[in-house]
């Protein structure tokens, strides 16, 4: 009988026991599930959680841990002046969130219905600012930003905003006007501040800013001056509001007043984002590719071009430029990208190899591009005609496959070093995309003579 109560005694002990560590660890994972999750776990996912960390047994294998949602918010802190810019939310909030917006964008659309949502759960601890970035390929999303901004001098922004992000298939003039009689605007006015020049000059402003901030699409966000883009999930808005609104909260705790922290937080940040990192440095093998220069130069320049693309015809020019500025330290060498998109690049390229058989490559070469528009098998053979080739040799190599292997070799070539596109050079190895001026060439090729340890040629 005293082993049954004893036993009985330390039996209920257990279950206390038991019961207490079971809340604790109940809390301590769901501590753990809601600082991973940055607030936004519910009862029923920190549940699932704890489910997923104490298995019943036997467990055919170890439970693995939840995956976490890593939101692409950057470290960078930019300068986003918040000007005149329609707001919602209290000036001393302690995060601010910059939307950059185009009402005929769907993502935009989509964005908006979430900022909403973190609007309802933060309250007066956010701010939101609406900037205006009406992308070209919308042909009515400027009408719209400027009617919206006409809406704002009557004190109805946001009542507008909301109808055209409601109505996004209807942004004629029309339905405009519609949408301005319906939240109550005076329209009359509302027409005339639509054709103000002072909100056309606001819509190119905020754009202006976008485009310097890195923000090129839309919608972009800026969370106390922190990026990220596109329509994300709402945790991936959760997670940067709670991680500012807990740098902001130190601030102040640490005396700053609330109205301060946003022009605080953007006093050491940035007003443009910082050059991407350089792609690394490839290997690219000459081979027999028509080239011109002396071999023990100190720089080679590897192009790989397509003769009907307008941006290798600009390209071409600036690469002669260089030549002539670096005599004897740099050699240049052709590669063939003719893209499909481009009907008449694949035979003049075949061309340009014909004409290298008998010694003019080069003097092909720029004939092909001062001609673009005129690359067809006649204007092919009115050049070699020009330029005094044997026309015989010249229309049996047009006539065959013999360069076809050899172009294609160029091509994957190209495409194995990630020049997808053309123009594309490789200076040392070191890659330049697109027809860029001749400054961004002399920059590489001066710190590669500088690592060869010769003098740069004297520039303009």
């Amino acid at each position: 009988m005293k082993d049954t109560k004893s036993g009985g005694v330390n039996g209920v002990t257990a279950g206390v026991l038991g019961l207490v560590l079971g809340l604790v660890l109940g809390v301590g994972v769901g501590r753990m599930i809601w600082t991973t999750n940055s607030g936004s776990a519910d009862s029923a996912k920190a549940g699932t959680a704890v489910a997923a960390a104490n298995p019943p047994a036997p467990a055919a294998a170890p439970a693995q841990p939840p995956q976490q949602q890593r939101p692409v918010l950057s470290p960078t802190v930019f300068k986003v002046p918040l000007e005149e810019s329609p707001s919602m939310g209290p000036a001393d909030a302690l995060v601010t969130l910059v939307e950059f917006t185009d009402f005929q964008c769907p993502f935009c659309s989509r964005a908006n219905a979430t900022v909403k949502q973190v609007q309802e759960d933060y309250g007066n601890k956010l701010r939101v600012v609406i900037k205006q970035h009406p992308l070209p390929f919308h042909p009515r999303a400027r009408p719209a930003a400027l009617a919206s901004l006409a809406a704002q001098q009557q004190g109805k922004f946001f009542e507008y905003h909301d109808k055209l992000f409601a109505n996004q298939q209807s942004l004629d003039d029309a339905s405009l006007e519609t949408f301005a009689k319906e939240v109550g605007l005076d329209v009359k006015k509302w027409k005339k501040d639509l054709a103000d020049p002072k909100l056309a000059a606001i819509v190119d402003r905020d754009s202006a800013l976008a485009e310097s901030l890195g923000a090129r699409g839309t919608p972009g966000f800026f969370v106390n001056g922190r990026f990220f883009s596109g329509a994300q999930p709402i945790e991936v808005f959760r997670a940067a509001i709670d991680e500012e609104l807990n740098k902001a909260q130190m601030m102040v705790n640490e005396g700053m007043k609330p109205t301060e922290i946003y022009a605080s937080v953007l006093a050491h940040g940035v007003s443009s984002p910082p050059p991407p990192p350089e792609p690394p440095v490839q290997k690219v093998d000459v081979g027999t590719a028509p080239a011109k220069g002396s071999s023990d130069a100190p720089v080679t320049l590897v192009a790989f071009s397509d003769f009907e693309c307008p941006f290798c015809s600009r390209a071409a020019n600036t690469v002669k430029q260089i030549e002539e500025e670096y005599k004897g330290k740099v050699r240049v060498a052709f590669k063939h990208q003719p893209l499909p998109r481009h009907p008449n690049a694949k035979l003049a390229a075949v061309a340009s190899m014909a004409a290298h058989e008998q010694g003019k490559f080069w003097e092909m070469h720029d004939k092909l591009f001062a001609n673009q528009t005129a690359l067809d098998r006649p204007a092919l053979e009115k050049y070699a005609q020009e330029l005094g080739l044997d026309m015989g040799k010249f229309k049996a190599v047009l006539d065959s496959t013999k360069f076809d292997e050899y172009i294609a070799k160029d091509s994957a070539q190209g495409s194995q070093l990630g020049a997808s596109g053309t123009p594309t050079f490789f200076i040392n190895g070191r890659v330049i995309v697109g027809a860029k001026p001749p400054e961004v060439f002399r920059r590489v090729i001066d710190e590669e003579l500088k690592k060869a340890g010769v003098a740069a040629t004297g520039t303009p």
